[in-house]
């Protein structure tokens, strides 16, 4: 149910498992199938996995539990949510600029993530036509070579009206479910499409512990090596853990506007983190069987998914199949996600305008197509466009490029450091206390956490950002 112009009932969550699901969707993305098999793979392995763990911990759990209580005190979109925190706090308003630049970042990173989500539906497309040109039972992409098989994405990027098409596709698929609201179509996407990832991501993983290289990559996962962890490598996985948690982007904030007060927020907030680390590491299951049975190196980066894995596929038996049924299950993941991205913005203007949620989420979708249609041809007729060339740290770039840095380096980090500020040091311990559902030694240990360690981590993550050459 939306807020109409002249207000009514705010929506909530059906149910306690309905806002995990949604909240597990929100931070379960591309960060966690794409970048952390990737992060993983540049950085030496288990001396990251196990860093990345203890940041989870120690770093992203803590703002995340900040975000969703603020969220769920405020029971409104994510800058007024702040502003009630601060009003009952006795506290200036504008600290709901940290609010305000998560919905910035949010909308800018929706802008670029439905490039990318196009670019798996474009995925899901080929591997669905190599169904009937390879058969089922065989290896992927038969008779092709891996040359032709790497350079399916290449030949995707230059494609200019293929890929503002496919951002199209996505972005409209995103826009239909948020429309609809929270329970008509947030939870539907959360209460369905969750269930089946993990369905599937399990289910490819079992593949590959049969049929790839399980044992060498639990070695190579879980092995801790004490003189690969050295300063980039942790900075790396500190960074890996904010971002797959989705924080600083005011999605928890929005979400949990929508929670009843019988949820205890503590222990829903350690149910998303786990779960969402839980499919990180099953990622790394997932993929590196897979790729180091086929003898291709773990540490292709951003090219593991879209490029060393489709020839991983042609050396296995039914890898059409499951190569469809993984874009499937990152397609899943991706919409849950880019859902949360369009709500975010999408809530904002509802409050704030008090216009109904179709037409909000419609002009952000607008706004986002066309942020998005300029990402996507950057990789093509708009390649030699470099819109920040006059700051060294995005010379060279293009606009996709500038509007991933701008969110990943800068507002993402900024808007997590006030929320720790904000939480920390601002609120009203009483709001705060009844708030978090924590108690004793463990509520002292998380308040020590936001106030201090979280961040000191995130100042880090802000200044490898901007100077990414400090540490070597």
């Amino acid at each position: 149910m939306a807020l109409s112009q002249s207000g009514a009932t705010r929506d909530h969550w059906s149910s306690r498992s309905a806002f995990i699901l949604a909240a597990v969707g929100s931070a379960v993305g591309l960060g966690n199938l794409w970048r952390f098999p990737a992060e993983a793979g540049a950085n030496g392995g288990g001396a990251f996995v196990l860093f990345y763990i203890a940041c989870v911990l120690l770093i992203g759990l803590p703002i995340l539990l900040s975000e969703t209580l603020i969220g769920r005190h405020g029971q409104s979109a994510a800058p007024e949510s702040v502003r009630r925190v601060a009003s009952a706090s006795r506290a200036s308003p504008r600290w709901d600029i940290l609010a305000g630049i998560g919905v910035l970042a949010a909308f800018m990173i929706l802008s670029f993530y439905c490039v990318v989500g196009g670019w798996v539906l474009y995925y899901i497309g080929v591997f669905i036509g190599d169904i009937f040109t390879s058969g089922v039972v065989g290896g992927a992409f038969a008779n092709q070579s891996p040359e032709a098989i790497e350079a399916l994405l290449p030949n995707l990027f230059a494609n200019g009206p293929m890929m503002v098409g496919m951002n199209f596709v996505f972005l409209v698929v995103t826009l239909y479910f948020v429309a609809r609201g929270v329970s008509g179509g947030i939870e539907i996407v959360a209460n369905y499409m969750m269930p089946a990832f993990f369905i599937l991501l399990v289910a490819i993983t079992v593949y590959g512990a049969f049929g790839g290289a399980f044992g060498q990559t639990l070695d190579y996962l879980f092995t801790f090596e004490p003189e690969k962890l050295t300063g980039p490598v942790m900075l790396a996985a500190l960074g890996q853990a904010f971002f797959s948690l989705s924080l600083g982007v005011a999605g928890m904030i929005t979400y949990g506007g929508y929670v009843g007060r019988n949820v205890n927020l503590a222990g829903t907030s350690a149910i998303i983190a786990s779960a969402d680390t839980v499919v990180a590491l099953l990622a790394g299951l997932c993929l590196f069987p897979i790729v180091i049975a086929a003898g291709l190196a773990v540490g292709a980066g951003p090219g593991l998914m879209f490029q060393t894995l489709p020839h991983a596929f042609q050396e296995m038996p039914f890898g059409s199949v499951v190569g469809l049924l993984f874009f499937v299950m990152v397609g899943f993941a991706a919409l849950t996600s880019s859902v949360a991205l369009l709500e975010v913005p999408t809530a904002w203007i509802i409050d704030r305008f008090r216009i109904v949620r179709p037409l909000s989420a419609i002009i952000v979708a607008a706004g986002a197509m066309v942020l998005g249609a300029l990402a996507a041809l950057s990789f093509n007729v708009l390649s030699d466009w470099h819109p920040l060339n006059f700051i060294p740290v995005f010379e060279g770039q293009g606009f996709f490029d500038v509007l991933d840095g701008l969110t990943a380096k800068f507002l993402m980090p900024i808007g997590a450091i006030l929320t720790a500020i904000f939480v920390g040091w601002i609120a009203d311990r009483k709001l705060i206390d009844m708030e978090n559902g924590l108690g004793g030694a463990l509520h002292l240990f998380w308040l020590f956490l936001v106030r201090f360690l979280c961040p000191i981590a995130l100042v880090g993550i802000l200044v490898v950002g901007i100077f990414p050459d400090l540490f070597g």
